[in-house]
This record gives structure tokens, sequence and C-alpha cells, in this order.
């Protein structure tokens, strides 16, 4: 008795055994505990308790395969999901490297010019708007783009305000900037930029050139240091006005163009003391054949005071001295600019003025003497003598930020022109503006 109860035992023992360490099927469990129950190995008692744990066995294995099922699907699903947003992430990355910037501006204008009308002539007394809004981005790490939309009226370069006038009417909008700035890792502080650009030239005044300015064509910049006190910066261009402005043909050779150079240097002399000295070339090409034959402003180069079909080759000389340490800093700058292909001996023009901050006011003056054909009409400051060469006098800035990016600020042109008034020479031009600037 004890001899069979122990073969049964070691038996069942060994069934359980096989059971356990041989993953089958249900039909093979049960067939085993057939087999088992046949040749005496357990009672029927014995039978009828290993098939109610094996059925539990069984629903046990069945949760847990759907339980892994489960976990493998959510897993799946999570990976899908994580790849999607990759993706996604990766095509929205240049939104992450792109910045919106913005300005709006309103101002009060008061133009006064001697030997004009109060009524329908050169003087102005009005309210003007300025809005401006661009997208810049990383395209990746060695290519850069911009673009500006402005206010403004299209044949106009020198300005982007607008009248508020008109009935409420809607104001224009035109592209003001519009490049590819591309500057390789292998060549630090090296841009080549295409397109509309902002003004790749260091300008110390604005007697060649109105700030609202942008040209286009193709430029390089780079900069260049010289240990840890100095650096060398410089600029080349090429910039299209005029396609085929002789009328003679399509290729490039007939276009108006320019070609701009400019060199110069930035010097730590002391701590307190720092000097940036520089020349630059303004050279046009088939300037002769521009005339102003139609009704666009400006429709040529010689307009706004220039004497009739003069041409323009500009040398430049400028600099700019900072001085700090003091109790406030000080600025000292100027430039000085001669037309060597002018019609006439009234070639030259110089400005100079100086910079400080003072109690949170920013303060800005200066003097200058512009004679007629010494710079081009077309692109000269807009508003000193009302935009027109032949001109002398003052220019006085006073700006104060009230809050963060939110500033207001006074202008006023005191000067003499002479062909600002359509009745007299040497008339007084005094233009007064009164801005409020808001920028993001």
């Amino acid at each position: 008795m004890r001899l069979a109860s122990t073969k049964t035992a070691a038996a069942l023992c060994g069934g359980l055994l096989l059971a356990m360490s041989v993953p089958a099927s249900a039909a093979v469990d049960a067939k085993l505990l057939d087999m088992l129950k046949a040749n005496g190995s357990i009672s029927q008692a014995q039978y009828i308790e290993l098939q109610t744990e094996l059925a539990k066995d069984q629903k046990a294995q069945q949760i847990a395969q759907q339980a892994q099922q489960e976990t493998n699907e959510q897993v799946a699903a999570v990976a899908k999901k994580t790849n999607e947003q990759s993706a996604f992430d990766q095509k929205l990355a240049w939104a992450a490297k792109t910045q919106f910037k913005g300005d709006v501006r309103i101002r009060q204008e008061t133009v006064k010019i001697d030997g004009e009308s109060n009524n329908g002539g050169r003087d102005k007394d009005r309210q003007r708007i300025r809005a401006r809004l661009g997208a810049y981005t990383e395209i990746n790490p060695q290519v850069d783009t911009g673009i500006r939309i402005a206010t403004g009226g299209g044949d106009d370069a020198r300005s982007t305000n607008q009248d508020l006038d008109n009935y409420f009417d809607k104001k224009q909008i035109w592209l003001d900037l519009g490049y590819i700035d591309y500057h390789p890792d292998q060549i630090k502080n090296l841009h080549v930029i295409g397109g509309k650009m902002l003004q790749p030239w260091v300008s110390m005044g604005d007697v060649i050139w109105d700030g609202d300015i942008n040209p286009e064509g193709l430029a390089v910049t780079y900069k260049y240091p010289l240990g840890s006190t100095a650096e060398l910066f410089g600029s080349l261009g090429n910039y299209t006005l005029k396609d085929n402005v002789d009328g003679e043909g399509v290729q490039f050779r007939h276009d108006l163009r320019l070609t701009a150079g400019q060199l110069g240097s930035r010097l730590a002399i002391t701590d307190n003391l720092k000097l940036t000295v520089g020349g630059s070339v303004y050279a046009y090409q088939n300037d002769e054949d521009s005339r102003c034959t139609g009704t666009s402003t400006p429709c040529a180069l010689s307009v706004n005071g220039n004497s009739a079909n003069n041409e323009f080759r500009l040398y430049e000389g400028f600099s700019q001295l900072d001085i700090g340490g003091l109790a406030m800093p000080l600025s000292f700058y100027g430039q000085y600019v001669k037309n060597n292909d002018a019609v006439t001996d009234a070639d030259t023009a110089w400005l100079i003025g100086a910079k400080s901050k003072v109690f949170g006011f920013n303060l800005d003056y200066n003097y200058r003497d512009v004679q007629r054909d010494a710079v081009v009409g077309a692109f000269t400051d807009s508003d000193f003598a009302n935009g027109t060469t032949g001109s002398r006098g003052h220019k006085f800035k006073v700006g104060y930020d009230i809050d963060k990016n939110f500033a207001i600020g006074a202008t006023y042109f005191l000067t003499k022109a002479d062909f600002a008034s359509r009745t007299q020479r040497d008339a007084d031009t005094n233009t007064l503006q009164l801005d409020a600037e808001a920028k993001f």
C-alpha cells in the first residue's frame, strides 16, 4: 500500500513537473490527466481537483497573454505617437528658430518752407503712421533669411510713412526686406547676402543714405579681429537700380547699377576710448543714361536739387569717437563726401555731430552742409531740408524710453535750402516731428 502510494505520488509529481516545465495546449494537459487516471496513478477525486487547477491555470495564462498583448499594443501606440511627434517637431523646427520683430510709430509732422503757400503748397501739418513686421529664420547653422513688410509708397524708397488721410482708406503694404544670408562655418564673420537687404555698409550719418533705403543685389561683408583691441571690417556689393536703363539691350552691361565698397577699423585705444574710422566708394554705372522721363518718384538719380544729368562717383570718409568713464556717455561722429563725377563744382558734403544720454534722455545733434551735386538726390535723407540737396543746417533729436519697448521722441530740422522752395533760394526750411513708437 505504501509502495503504491509512493508510485502514485512519484507519477503525480512527474506529471505535474512535466505539465509545468513543458508549455502545452489545454488539449495536451487534459490528455495527460486522462492517462494518469487510466493507469491508476491518481484517484477520481485527485483527477477532479487537478482538472479544476488546470482550468484555473489556463484562465490565468489567457489573462496574462491578453495583458501582454495589450501592453505590446500600448508600447506600439506610444512608439507610433512618439515617431509622429518627432516627425511633426522636425517639420516645425523652423518655427522654433524664427523670430518675429516689428514696430509701430505714429508721428505729428510740421513742415514750414519760406515762399510756399500754406494751402496746397509744400508746407505740411499732418499725422503719419509707420508699421513694419518682419520674420527672421535660421534655416540651418550657415543660412539665415529675413522677410519684412512695411507701410509706405511703392515709388518712394526713402520713406515707410503713410499719411493719416483720405477718409479712413486702407494703407498700402510693401515688401521692405527679402534676403538670404549665407555665413559659412569655414570662414567666421563672412556673410554673403542676396536680395533686398538692410544696408550692409556702416553709416555715420544720413547725408548719402536715408535710413529707410534697403538696397537690392548681392553683397559680401567681413570682419577680421586684430587681437583683442581692434578689428577690420569691410563690405563689397553690386546693386541693380534700373534694368536696361539705356534701352539699347537686355544685357547686364545696359543696367543702371551701383558698385559699393567700404573698408574700416574699430580700435579700443583705452578701456574708455574707442575709435571707428573708415572709407567708402559708391560708383554708379550707366548713370549718364538715367533721365527723368517718367512720372514716378524718384524716376532717376538726379532729382531733389541735383543738376540735370548729373553723374555720381562718391568717395566718403567717416569716423566716430566713443568716450566712456564720464558721468554720461559721449560720442562724436562725422562724414565727408566728394562726388568725383559731378557736372558742377558743387560736389562736396560734410556732417559733424555728437550723441549722449542724460537722465534717461537720448540726445543727438549734427550740423551738415550738402552741396547741390555732392550726393544722389534720390537717396539722401528725406527729412533734412525737405529731402533736397543744396542745403545746410542743424538736426536736433531727443528721445525717452517711457517703458520697455515704448518710447517718445522729437526731432527738429533747422535748415536753409536752395531747392526746397519753388520761389526762392536759401529759404528757411524747418521741420518738427513728434513721435511715439512701440517695438515688439
